[in-house]
């Protein structure tokens, strides 16, 4: 008989092989092995020592290619059966190496059909190996054993997973079906072994050739699902293996890792690109599937099998960038604006907001979206495009990507906390999360721990009120807010650059809300209609700086349509003064008087012009003169070469009675204003002595407002602003516009100002802010504390002289003192007095009016070299000045 070369494919039983073509592995043919038996492999039971006898011959020639011979052929229902030797490549023969080890009997009618000698002979050789094997009770002539208990069906596969997820389980492929479905026996014991199903985790091969059990027809196979089954069956079939279970599928099978001596079978078989990566198997593979996205990966990269043809998704620097957040649509959409100031709109890979059409998800729209405002707005972060996901229905093409902030993925922090859901992406679907695994592991943890739309319960849901919707409410909402000092509140939507949308969640309420104090032109409504000057640029500053920020909201008024008008802080920060500074809004004199915010924001218009910032961009401070009836600008410059003018001669007879810390002054100028104010409060005195006029203020004092007040000194009533409120101490800082001085006074001291004859339109407030001329003051608390006491003492209760040298654009008086009784010249005033004593220097940059004052100058700086030389006040350490 010839001998013939072919591989081992499979073991059928101890006693019969599958063989394969080396040259053409589809080419199969089975083999029994001449003169000998083994026990059964039954599915209704097998007999003891069946899986032994098997096992041996398994191990011993599976996936070897082997010599074989075949001796003779036995007649069968569809062809003949023939029967053999084979010669092993370690020099081992079958079946004589299984006869000698007991796991073969020599059948009783052996060599009986063959009288050949050379069978005879063989067939005595495997009967003196069965003898000694028996004697050695080897084997299937052990006394006892054999017996295995073998399940052929899983009744329940969710329990078996729970019971033995985890542990690594010796297995045998029986059958490869599909690239990722093999037909396994477990090895739970040495007497207890389990035959099923396994899908192998993470992958999807493609489908092979098959029969519809439906209708009896035949399917064809997928590209490469032939090629892929091959690949499996190749390395696997009727090898061991580990099995480790890791889940259940949908369709109720075993998912387990499958690995040979070289690793998971998964991994090479997607190396081969003969499979894809399923994502329904991420969770329960956790970090191990970022090993077989890798292994994907390479096979596209390499174009191997399914991905041939596959061009990589580029990878270029300009994917990658850092932006700032703007605005939160939705708790998976952002606008980011780039550092080249375009603000453009993404999504964040791979998730989803709760679903507004989900009555479970719904409620935690809301939730979502302000957990995202609070982590991100104004915030810079990196972004990596991901890919677009394309125009849909109700949708246009859209940017996905990856925003990280503070090293933390932001789609990840959403999905730990339950804020949003992740989404099943098409198998080649690749615009999607680089950490898509972590996510899909994210979600899951989230609906076991019932985080966020999965909790058992509902959030309850917060309604803003529009107060700002009718006058009427607008009263009712602003007799609340009137009463609280900075409340807290989120920029909903920006109008305009003074016009803003706010949300106060303490209140539940929605309101207009305008900005006092300024004016900043309008920006155009729609592109049909043409905004002011600038009015578009304010918008969009308001909008990068506000829009939905934390703020805070004093409010002073209401307009006739329902806004709230007052101050709005971002970052402890006025924004009426942020935008004014930047020359993008007008101070508006009354309101900015009647809010009280007046000084800092001329200061900041002031700032504004000199910097020649937006609106005020050609700025021209000689035409300004010009319209304050000559009066030059305060921002004089030391280097100018033009000619200041002469200074002006207005002297004014006047009384101070106030010097503030700060050696401001307030001043009465005595005329037809202080006649009528002695005439006034004679009146003011009487009204509040008559009992029946002791009506106190109907609700807390709000800032801005003139009352009646009782000076704390003498006990009498005078005319009041209160520029600031305590709600919690109820007491009101209050300023008397007729004297200057201000102190800080319970409510109970306050009476409304009411009556006509009494209004401040019926006569202007008599104290007057004025600076002394040419003087600049020490910083230092001490020195600065002495030129205090010093003007007070020289100034208080006199009938005084005051030269007026300019008018600032505040209406701030600049002027020269002087005492009509001792002042022979216009070297003689007060002001040179506090030089002489030290307690002020002449300022090195001085004023154009300053400077035009030839006249004094050199007397003052005279008395201030004086002083120097004599260590008086601030000089009494040397000239500070020098270093």
């Amino acid at each position: 008989m010839p001998i013939s070369q072919a591989k081992v494919k499979s073991v059928l039983s101890g006693d019969t092989l599958i063989l394969a073509s080396v040259n053409n592995p589809s080419q199969e043919r089975q083999l029994s092995l001449a003169y000998v038996s083994a026990p059964r492999l039954r599915k209704d039971g097998e007999e003891p020592f069946a899986f032994e006898s098997r096992d041996f011959i398994r191990r011993l020639a599976v996936g070897k290619v082997v010599q074989f011979q075949v001796l003779y052929q036995v007649p069968g229902p569809i062809s003949k059966r023939e029967y053999g030797t084979i010669n092993l490549p370690n020099g081992q023969t079958l079946p004589e190496a299984a006869v000698a080890e007991g796991w073969l009997k020599v059948r009783d009618d052996a060599g009986r059909k063959d009288d050949t000698e050379e069978a005879t002979a063989q067939v005595e050789k495997l009967k003196l190996s069965e003898g000694s094997a028996r004697s050695s009770s080897k084997g299937l002539w052990a006394p006892s054993g054999g017996v295995i208990d073998v399940n052929n069906e899983l009744p329940d596969p969710k329990t078996f997973a729970e019971q033995y997820k985890g542990q690594s389980i010796d297995a045998i492929v029986e059958r490869v079906l599909s690239g990722d479905r093999l037909a396994v026996r477990l090895q739970l014991s040495p007497k207890q072994h389990q035959q099923t199903i396994v899908l192998i985790a993470g992958i999807r091969a493609p489908a092979t050739r098959r029969t519809n059990p439906s209708d009896g027809k035949e399917v064809l196979a997928e590209p490469y699902g032939d090629e892929a089954k091959d690949f499996v069956e190749t390395r696997l079939l009727q090898r061991s293996v580990k099995v480790e279970i890791v889940g259940v599928s949908q369709q109720n099978q075993l998912v387990g890792i499958v690995k040979h001596p070289n690793g998971s079978i998964a991994e090479f078989i997607l190396k081969a690109g003969l499979a894809r990566c399923t994502d329904f198997h991420s969770t329960m593979l956790g970090a191990g599937m970022a090993t077989l996205r890798q292994a994907e990966k390479e096979a596209k990269e390499n174009n191997f099998g399914q991905f041939k043809g596959h061009v990589a998704k580029g990878t270029g620097a300009s994917r990658n960038t850092e932006a700032i957040v703007s605005r939160v649509q939705n708790a998976d959409t952002l606008y980011l604006r780039t550092k080249a100031g375009v603000e453009k709109r993404v999504s964040l890979s791979s998730i989803r907001q709760p679903k507004s059409t989900d009555p479970k998800q719904a409620p935690f729209g809301a939730e979502a979206k302000e957990f995202l405002r609070k982590k991100l707005i104004g915030k810079h972060v990196k972004v990596t495009i991901d890919g677009k996901r394309p125009a849909q229905e109700n949708f246009e093409e859209r940017e996905m990507a990856t925003v990280v902030f503070n090293d933390k993925n932001i789609a990840l922090l959403l999905v730990e906390n339950g804020y949003a859901s992740v989404i099943r992406h098409r198998r080649d679907d690749e615009d999607r999360s680089p950490i898509y695994d972590e996510l899909l592991a994210a979600e899951e943890v989230a609906q076991k721990e019932q985080k966020g739309m999965y909790a058992k319960k509902s959030p309850t849901s917060k309604q803003f009120v529009d107060a700002s919707e009718s006058v009427q409410k607008a009263k009712i909402q602003f007799s609340i807010l009137q009463r609280q000092k900075k409340v807290p509140a989120i920029v909903d939507f920006v109008k305009s650059g003074s016009r803003f949308t706010v949300l106060v969640p303490r209140e539940n309420a929605k309101l207009t809300f305008v900005l006092s104090g300024i004016r900043a032109p309008k920006s155009a409504r729609n592109p049909s209609e043409k905004g002011e000057p600038f009015g578009q640029e304010a918008h969009d500053f308001a909008i990068r700086r506000c829009m939905q920020r934390d703020v805070e909201i004093d409010v002073e008024n209401l307009d006739s349509k329902g806004g709230f008008i007052g101050t709005l802080y971002i970052n402890r920060e006025s924004f009426a003064k942020l935008l004014v500074e930047e020359g993008l809004a007008s101070v508006h004199a009354y309101s900015a008087e009647q809010s009280g915010n007046s000084t800092e924001l001329f200061a900041a218009e002031k700032k504004a012009k000199e910097a020649h910032k937006g609106m005020w961009h050609d700025w021209d401070p000689s035409k300004e003169e010009d319209q304050n009836g000559g009066q030059p600008d305060e921002a004089g410059d030391n280097n100018s070469d033009a000619t200041p003018a002469p200074r002006k001669k207005d002297y004014r007879d006047v009384v101070v009675t106030n010097v503030d810390e700060n050696t401001k002054l307030k001043l009465q100028q005595i005329g037809t204003g202080t006649a009528s104010l002695t005439e006034m409060m004679s009146s003011f005195k009487a009204f509040h002595m008559n009992k029946a006029n002791s009506t106190p203020l109907p609700g807390p004092p709000k800032a801005g407002e003139v009352v009646a007040a009782k000076f704390s000194e003498d006990g009498e009533w005078y005319r009041a602003k209160v520029f600031r409120v305590d709600r919690e101490g109820k007491q009101a800082e209050v300023n008397y516009i007729d004297y200057g001085n201000s102190e800080k006074l319970p409510w109970s001291r306050l009476r409304p100002l009411n009556q006509p004859q009494f209004a401040t339109s019926k006569l202007k407030p008599q104290a007057v802010d004025a600076v002394l001329s040419f003087l600049q003051f020490p910083t230092q608390a001490d020195y600065l504390a002495d030129a205090v006491s010093f003007i007070d003492q020289i100034t208080s209760s006199k009938q005084l002289v005051a030269n007026v040298d300019s008018v600032g654009p505040d209406g701030t008086l600049y002027i020269t003192l002087f005492d009509p009784k001792v002042s022979g010249s216009l070297l003689e005033s007060y002001n040179a007095d506090i030089l002489a004593e030290g307690l002020a220097m002449v300022p090195k940059k001085l004023k154009a009016w300053e400077r035009a004052a030839t006249d004094v100058l050199p007397a003052l700086k005279t008395k201030e070299e004086e002083a120097k030389k004599a260590r008086r006040g601030m000089w009494e350490y040397g000239d500070l000045t020098e270093d």
